[in-house]
């Protein structure tokens, strides 16, 4: 779809899609019998209100089944703080509806607006609204579709029928700061765990999270611009302090309740919990430095919990989406990272099914997708393959219970691709499929065939996103004898006899958990238009960025400063050979993890880069939170060196170059104390350095006018910085 608004600068289509992902599909579910996907779409890439939608897998045609203009009347969503923080954790910009749960056959849908609680009959195609104390949060069916449960902003987890004639209170707060039903802070932001209770598959009890945030310490965070409004309290367990204390009950229809049983205070961090037919509900559960964790069956009888599996890593254990997990007969379902096998080196991180590794050192597994009667469903990268001539795809596998058939998801044969989604249910899979010379994802709807086809093509669901005003030309490489993952940009039309060396702008995240470099269109565009301006564009995924293998990964246990800086400078100078990079004018801008590194970059190495724009950056990991910042530098009361070697505020006397810092004021994720520590150290030592506040605007900068502005004045900061 074209933009209405001829005159568009990217700057601006960029911040009003929302990364073009507004009018995009996404959330893909496939019911039990196959019947339908189900899935979320606005109608256009101006339209930020999310429809929930369903594909006939018989036909391929699309309906609508829930409008929220409609059910709303047609008015403005009016979201409680509990649901604006919970979309701030989820990084979710978008409005509507903007998530949804299915009852066990798929025909009930259940889902919030404006705290209020609607359900839609997927077959008949209606919509309504259920009695329901609001404002709620992550509404959910029981298997059988009689009831609906539901969390509410007062702590409370709730029920009521769908047929309308009954709403009660089923699990209460029992002192302060106790909530049931909700998943911690931490778990959202950290663990990507964001849902506290889970149905049971037969519909008569519930797995349910009980979290008391009262040991967590209190924050406030103020808006300076409007001094009347009373400061925002946030209960923030930043490292070396107190996390929530949280349990686990199940809870019965009967009224029954048992506690779940394992040991909180070596394994604190309640990290996945599984509950299907295969077997008894599964817990992973972690100790606070993450280097042990085990997996637990409960008894849901009499809460005792059976340990099946422990594990330990010298540096920490990743968390990974969909597993653990059972197999229909019973089989234990993990991704693990093994001791390397047939002369792999280091360790490889493996699907794991019963007892036995399925996978090996050729590829680096990512979450598991779906698990059939037959196979398991993955989504992997390619590992540490020097055979792979480019980096950054990722692709969806299906592999067989004793791992002697793997087979791939067709990729239109194109050979590099990155999956950006995908799921599969009763021999339907549905695949989002990137490229790096398309906009957008491909979404496939297929069907199982025989043995030997991999799937016959049913539909293709559209996509309503806006097209970029510009097109992304990416250049992938791996750089230097590290073979860091790289993407060069150079400004579109670029002639090397003409212009010459081109300024460099270095573009990382650079961290933990931020792939940068992927096989995609959509990612690379705010590089391209950087480097429209007049840069040689550099994204370099250095050590401690996923997709590659756990010992790339773990490179940067307890240093953070050296490790990354190093492969960033490494990527720059090996690059340098083969493209068109000024040396003597390199910048480094970059937000969150990024931001923290681009600082980083000018106070450590002003004989490398010359400028630096820091969006929201960690400048005292101190100031961080516990899961996050633990697991890589460990006990901030146990390695205090640790912690004052990787933050910036000790080095501030370095700084020779020019630095912009900017920071939203709302921020609660990295808080603003982290830019003033900063600019209060460098201002001590009489280094001159520029501060930019953003006030209202919290850690994703999702205004659109704000996120606009800030890519035109980075450009100017740099350009004169540069040119100085």
């Amino acid at each position: 779809m074209i933009s209405d608004t001829p005159a568009d600068t990217f700057p601006r289509q960029y911040a009003r899609t929302l990364r073009y992902t507004v009018g995009a599909p996404r959330s893909f579910t496939v019911t039990s019998d196959g019947a339908r996907v189900v899935f979320l779409r606005s109608l256009s890439g101006g339209d930020r209100a999310n429809r929930l939608w369903t594909l006939d897998t018989s036909t391929g045609r699309e309906r609508i089944a829930a409008d929220p203009v409609a059910l709303l009347g047609g008015g403005e969503e009016d979201l409680s703080p509990a649901e604006r923080a919970r979309r701030e954790r989820s990084r979710e910009g978008s409005a509507g509806i903007v998530g949804y749960a299915l009852d066990g056959p798929g025909r009930l849908a259940a889902f919030a607006l404006s705290g209020r609680l609607f359900v839609a009959d997927l077959v008949a195609g209606t919509a309504s609204e259920l009695p329901a104390e609001g404002p709620l949060l992550d509404p959910r069916p029981s298997p059988d579709g009689a009831y609906v449960a539901y969390a509410t902003a007062a702590g409370e987890l709730r029920l009521t029928r769908t047929d309308g004639s009954g709403d009660w209170a089923f699990a209460q707060p029992d002192g302060e700061g106790v909530s049931w039903g909700q998943a911690e802070f931490i778990a959202q932001e950290e663990m990507d765990r964001d849902r506290g209770f889970w149905w049971s598959p037969e519909s008569d009890r519930l797995l349910v999270e009980r979290a008391d945030d009262s040991p967590v310490q209190r924050w406030w965070i103020a808006d300076p611009a409007n001094p009347a409004a009373e400061p925002a309290e946030i209960a923030y367990p930043a490292a070396g302090t107190a996390n929530a204390e949280v349990g686990l009950w199940v809870l019965g229809l009967d009224g029954s309740r048992v506690e779940v049983e394992w040991d909180r205070e070596a394994f604190p961090y309640l990290a996945r919990v599984h509950w299907s037919a295969g077997g008894p509900p599964l817990l992973l559960v972690q100790a606070r430095d993450q280097r042990t964790q085990q997996v637990r069956a409960v008894d849901v009888e009499t809460g005792a919990s059976e340990l099946l599996l422990e594990e330990t890593d010298d540096h920490w254990l990743e968390l990974f989406p969909g597993v653990p997990a059972w197999t229909p007969d019973g089989k234990l379902v993990r991704i693990s990272d093994l001791d390397g096998a047939d002369g792999a080196e280091g360790r490889v991180r493996a699907l794991v099914i019963g007892d036995h590794p399925v996978t090996g050192a050729d590829l680096q597994l990512r979450s598991v997708v779906a698990i059939t009667d037959e196979e398991v469903f993955f989504s992997a990268g390619g590992g540490e393959q020097e055979s792979d001539p480019e980096p950054g795809w990722i692709a969806v596998g299906r592999i067989s219970h004793d791992g002697k058939r793997l087979t791939w998801e067709s990729a239109n044969g194109e050979p590099f691709t990155s999956v950006t989604s995908a799921v599969h249910a009763a021999g339907i899979t549905v695949r989002a499929t990137s490229v790096h010379n398309r906009p957008g994802a491909l979404v496939q709807v297929g069907r199982d065939l025989p043995e030997g086809v991999v799937v016959d093509e049913i539909a293709t669901i559209e996509s309503y996103a806006e097209t970029p005003v510009l097109t992304a030309r990416p250049v992938f490489r791996f750089a230097g004898e590290r073979r860091i993952p790289a993407a060069v940009f150079l400004p579109t039309g670029y002639d090397r006899e003409r212009d010459g060396l081109l300024p460099v702008l270095m573009d990382p995240y650079g961290g933990p958990h931020g792939q940068r470099v992927v096989q995609a269109h959509n990612p690379h565009l705010n590089s391209q238009w950087f480097a429209d301006q007049g840069f040689a564009v550099v994204v370099a995924d250095g050590r401690g960025t996923p997709g590659r293998s756990p010992g790339w990964e773990k490179s940067i246990a307890l240093d953070f400063a050296g490790v990354t800086l190093d492969d960033q400078v490494d990527a720059l100078h090996a690059l340098a050979g083969e493209f068109p990079l000024d040396l003597g004018r390199v910048a480094i801008r970059g937000w969150s993890y990024g931001g923290y590194l681009s600082a980083l970059a000018v106070l450590r190495r002003p004989d490398v880069f010359h400028a630096a724009v820091a969006g929201a950056p960690v400048t005292d990991w101190e100031l961080y939170d516990t899961h996050y910042t633990e697991r890589y530098l460990g006990d901030p009361h146990e390695r205090p060196e640790v912690y004052a070697a990787n933050s910036l505020t000790g080095y501030a006397a370095g700084l020779e170059r020019p630095l912009m810092i900017i920071h939203g004021l709302a921020d609660d994720n990295v808080v603003a104390a982290h830019t003033l520590r900063l600019s209060s150290a460098l201002l001590a030592a009489g280094r001159p350095h520029t501060v930019l506040p953003l006030s209202g605007v919290t850690h994703m900068t999702p205004q659109e006018e704000v996120a606009e502005n800030l890519l035109l004045l980075q450009v100017d900061f740099v350009k004169h910085a540069l040119a100085g």
